[in-house]
């Protein structure tokens, strides 16, 4: 009497599972609107489905390649709706609302993401990209792996801690370097920067623009900046140079300044946030260094 139920039980498992491999293989054709769902796409070996992607995607450099759909905030149905996509993938930033509703109406199935500078939603992230792409073992591996990697650091920093004060940090965000946004609570900049052992200076929540001499009053040990135009010695220059009040800091005075890829902050947590932390860390406990960079 028991072969029935054991046999129908078989059945149904394996129809679950001819439809969810049935899913993956016919949603061929993926647009992804956010930098850290694309990286997590490629990780996963789902690259090759991509047909465009979001200005935010810029790693792997492979997807520099694939036709712009535009901002994520801003996108265009008609740009997207041009690439025949099966799937439309992004975080709650993407929009803005009406033309999601289009995309909807012409049938492309539109899957959305945690953009939260939080743990649980990169392993929520995961595992839906995984249940999705037909990856969800190599999904749970890599949300395993990340978890490995964040612990490893925070038990470095925890160690430098014992022998520095964590530094005061403000992470500046701005475009040609003028009128930088400051990282607030509650956003990835914070998130990063505590993981790293800062002590962000910003108390306001969210994201908020400060005068020159209101950034220079807080007296950063630390200026993290991250320009959406410009990159590195460029980005600092310019910076130094819309706000001249900076001049005056701790960190312009004792060169502890650091250039941030803006791409890193937006659209969630992504693959490369270990190694960017374990970088942070590394300058924010000179002393550390060694132990830190390991």
């Amino acid at each position: 009497m028991m072969r029935r139920p054991v046999a129908l039980l078989a059945l149904c498992a394996s129809l679950v599972f001819s439809n969810q491999a049935l899913a993956a293989e016919t949603l061929q054709r993926w647009v992804s609107a956010g930098g850290a769902l694309s990286e997590w796409i490629s990780a996963l070996g789902g690259e090759a489905r991509l047909v465009g992607v979001d200005t935010t995607s810029q790693h792997p450099s492979s997807l520099k390649s694939l036709p712009s759909v535009g901002y994520q905030r801003q996108l265009s149905a008609e740009g997207i709706l041009s690439l025949r996509p099966d799937v439309l993938v992004g975080t709650e930033e993407m929009g803005p609302p009406p033309v999601l509703a289009q995309i909807r109406k012409a049938g492309v199935r539109v899957e959305l993401f945690s953009s939260k500078a939080e743990l649980a939603a990169v392993d929520e992230n995961l595992k839906h990209l995984g249940q999705l792409l037909g990856a969800e073992q190599q999904a749970a591996t890599l949300a395993s792996g990340y978890h490995q990697q964040l612990d490893a650091l925070q038990a470095k920093v925890r160690q430098a801690q014992a022998g520095q004060k964590a530094p005061g940090v403000l992470l500046l965000v701005g475009h040609a370097g003028a009128k930088p946004l400051i990282a607030g609570q509650g956003t990835a900049g914070d998130w990063l920067l505590s993981q790293a052992g800062g002590r962000n200076l910003a108390a306001h929540q969210g994201y908020r623009n400060f005068s020159g001499e209101a950034l220079a009053a807080l007296d950063p040990d630390v200026i993290v900046f991250s320009d959406r135009a410009l990159a590195d010695e460029q980005a600092l220059q310019a910076l130094l140079k819309e706000n001249p009040a900076l001049a005056g800091s701790r960190a312009v005075r004792e060169q502890r300044l650091v250039s941030l890829d803006p791409t890193l902050l937006v659209g969630g947590l992504g693959p490369r946030l270990p190694a960017t932390l374990q970088s942070l860390a590394a300058t924010f406990y000179p002393a550390a260094k060694a132990s830190l960079a390991q």
